[in-house]
């Protein structure tokens, strides 16, 4: 039997995030065709046995918890320091965590302190049959192609993948796991930084990874056009995004930026509201379900890549959406 594959779960105030379980989802699938158990790795401050169970309810056949205080709120250190010493005592063949800002901070680090491999940002994992390694598939170049990547001579092998890129199946109350609780040292808990408060960037911009509509602005509108973006956002029960440009030019806060160099989405539903379409766009929303594009300019490349095309101005368009949503 081959080592075990982990996955790296997410908390907020002791409830378990839906992308914990969209990774159980991927990693169930690699853990049948290696024949090895499936992990779920928690960390948190008090969380609910019931919470556990649903990780085993989704795939996990084991839960290694760790449970202290200083889990509360996401510090980097401690997190990353707790893993570090969970793999050095279990040696695991493979760690998912979500391409989500925990994600993509606690793994690169992670990946340093264990001088193993990472591939940030998959949509798609493999085991590649002749060798059993992970082939870990994610756009590349702008998004033009699809790269296969893998880390055959270090482990564990470690990739952070894209939320909401695998359908969530049902739970399965039936399924039987085993939840383990470990003790860490006290120096990996140690952390040179503290928690403060938590300050909101705003309205329109909490979950952007995981939200199922996503409504956002570019740079075909100026700011005073941004409350009817917004005032359509709020009609759909949307979160806001935005392009890159508006993000430049301090228009839209970064926490909304979406493409290769903000967030990555996947949401059922992405309304782009002036935004021509920049291959570094459109790489951060190939995999929404539903895209519509309007726009004044019927070139836009964002028409190429759209479901459904709006040539037209904003100031025009979007209050005769937002009506036919109030009405619907």
């Amino acid at each position: 039997m081959a080592d075990e594959i982990w996955t790296f779960s997410e908390q907020k105030n002791n409830q378990l995030r839906e992308v914990s379980f969209e990774l159980l989802t991927w990693g169930r699938k690699l853990a049948d065709q290696r024949d090895t158990p499936l992990c779920a790795v928690v960390l948190a401050d008090d969380i609910p046995e019931t919470e556990l169970n649903k990780l085993i309810q989704y795939g996990a056949d084991k839960v290694y918890l760790v449970q202290n205080p200083i889990f509360a709120h996401f510090l980097v250190e401690p997190q990353v320091h707790t893993m570090q010493h969970l793999v050095e005592i279990y040696h695991p063949e493979i760690i998912l965590a979500a391409a989500t800002t925990t994600g993509r901070t606690v793994m690169p680090y992670l990946s340093i302190l264990t001088h193993s491999g990472l591939t940030a940002d998959c949509t798609d994992l493999q085991i590649e049959p002749e060798t059993g390694n992970l082939l870990q598939i994610r756009p590349a170049i702008g998004g033009n192609i699809m790269a296969t990547i893998k880390t055959p001579d270090t482990r564990p092998q470690m990739a952070t993948v894209r939320p909401k890129s695998i359908n969530l199946p049902d739970a399965d109350p039936s399924r039987t796991g085993e939840i383990i609780t470990v003790t860490v040292p006290a120096k990996a808990l140690a952390s040179r930084m503290k928690f403060e408060k938590y300050a909101s960037e705003g309205t329109n911009t909490a979950s952007l990874e995981e939200a199922n509509i996503v409504v956002s602005s570019g740079l075909g509108l100026q700011p005073e056009k941004f409350p009817l973006v917004e005032d359509l956002a709020n009609a759909l029960g949307a979160v806001m995004g935005s392009s890159r440009p508006p993000v430049d030019h301090g228009w839209q806060p970064y926490v909304r930026q979406v493409g290769l160099s903000g967030r990555t989405i996947s949401p059922e539903l992405y309304v782009a509201c002036g935004i021509s379409g920049a291959v570094q766009h459109l790489a951060g929303i190939q995999t929404a379900k539903n895209i519509i594009a309007i726009n004044s300019d019927p070139e836009a490349p964002i028409f190429q890549v759209a479901d459904f095309g709006i040539v037209g101005d904003v100031d025009d368009v979007l209050p005769v959406l937002k009506k036919y949503v109030d009405e619907m």
